[in-house]
């Protein structure tokens, strides 16, 4: 697997998980630092000065390329940046080459998301296409996911796009991310959840009546206080204010997952319930909530933004497990997130080699 805008390895433990082989391509210095102090092959370097002749061997491209201008919603700059991308979506899949123009942009993020569709549409043209393509970013990345999916059905792409909510995967925080799988063999499906959906001011052992069969064996949503070993009860007060009123901090008690972590999760207060101050999380502890090993070892500087950046590994595996026409056994899942890295041969690697599925067809 050739993994683009790696990052500091949330897919590429996932895909450790799995058993696959995995090269991350990632330009920042301190996401390498993470890399390469973890063990995990990389490429320093531009997405768009690299391309598919370089992996001959991967047969599956992921990725998730930065946020960028049109994620922001209901600004003008906003709309006008998103018929941007996918006006190129539609240029490249009617064959037109758009690199000089991606070059000029005033916004160089404009390029990058369009970059996955690039190496797809390359690959293709050099008679090795992918048989299967994994992306992911924040929600309002879902319209240019579809239109890449459009692109993709033109050269034998089968896809499935959609909005995942990361509790329901095992992940004890509430973060939302846009996938796009495409497959050329078959018709793909999203993960299915295994746990329940958070409902602020629901309890986490309350059910509703299953709407489908597989609802009935959903496993409570993962909490802060589950994953995090600390000796009392807390309340996270958020570093973001709700609507905007900086006074109305958000707060996640230790029995409810956290909010979606973010670079500036360091800021964020720690409190008991009758409001004393407890040591701010760590950075492991930040990694814990994205379901990184507890001694994964994140390196360089800006640590919180990178562990911010990443996909969980949790939910990656789930994606990428689905995009194989599998699905995971959740207690292994479960061994193989609380499991550790081991020194070897300068690197570390991780101990779990592989989790175990069943097929989803």
């Amino acid at each position: 697997m050739v993994d683009l805008f790696a990052g500091p390895g949330g897919l590429d433990v996932a895909a450790h998980w799995l058993g696959i082989s995995v090269v991350g391509i990632e330009w920042d210095e301190n996401a390498c630092a993470t890399r390469h102090a973890a063990g995990l092959k990389t490429v320093q370097g531009d997405v768009s000065q690299h391309g598919p002749a370089e992996f001959p061997n991967a047969t599956i491209l992921a990725g998730g390329p930065p946020c960028q201008t049109y994620t922001v919603a209901g600004t003008g700059a906003g709309r006008r940046a998103l018929e941007q991308v996918l006006a190129f979506i539609r240029r490249m899949a009617a064959g037109e080459d758009v690199s000089a123009e991606l070059a000029h942009l005033d916004d160089e993020r404009t390029g990058l998301v369009l970059q996955p569709l690039r190496w797809a549409l390359e690959a293709y043209a050099q008679g090795r296409p992918y048989e299967t393509i994994v992306l992911e970013q924040v929600p309002a990345v879902l319209p240019v996911w579809k239109a890449m999916a459009q692109a993709l059905h033109s050269t034998g792409y089968k896809t499935a796009c959609g909005i995942l909510h990361a509790e329901e995967f095992g992940v004890p925080q509430t973060r939302r991310r846009a996938v796009l799988i495409a497959r050329r063999d078959h018709i793909p499906r999203l993960p299915r959840p295994t746990h329940r959906r958070f409902r602020k001011g629901q309890g986490r052992e309350e059910e509703h009546p299953p709407l489908l069969p597989w609802e009935a064996v959903l496993r409570p949503y993962e909490t802060l206080g589950s994953t995090l070993e600390r000796p009392e009860p807390f309340v996270v007060v958020s570093n973001y204010g709700t609507g905007g009123n900086p006074k109305a901090r958000g707060r996640r008690t230790s029995e409810e997952p956290a909010a979606t972590v973010t670079g500036k999760i360091s800021r964020n207060r720690l409190v008991t319930h009758d409001g004393l101050e407890l040591a701010r999380l760590k950075e492991a502890e930040a990694g814990q909530l994205q379901t990184f090993p507890a001694n994964y070892p994140w390196s360089g500087s800006d640590i919180a933004q990178q562990i911010g950046n990443a996909i969980p590994p949790r939910l990656g595996a789930h994606v990428l497990a689905a995009a194989l026409g599998r699905e995971l056994d959740p207690a292994a899942l479960d061994r193989a997130v609380r499991n550790r890295w081991e020194q070897t041969g300068g690197g570390k690697r991780l101990l779990v080699a592989t989790v175990d599925t069943v097929s989803m067809r």
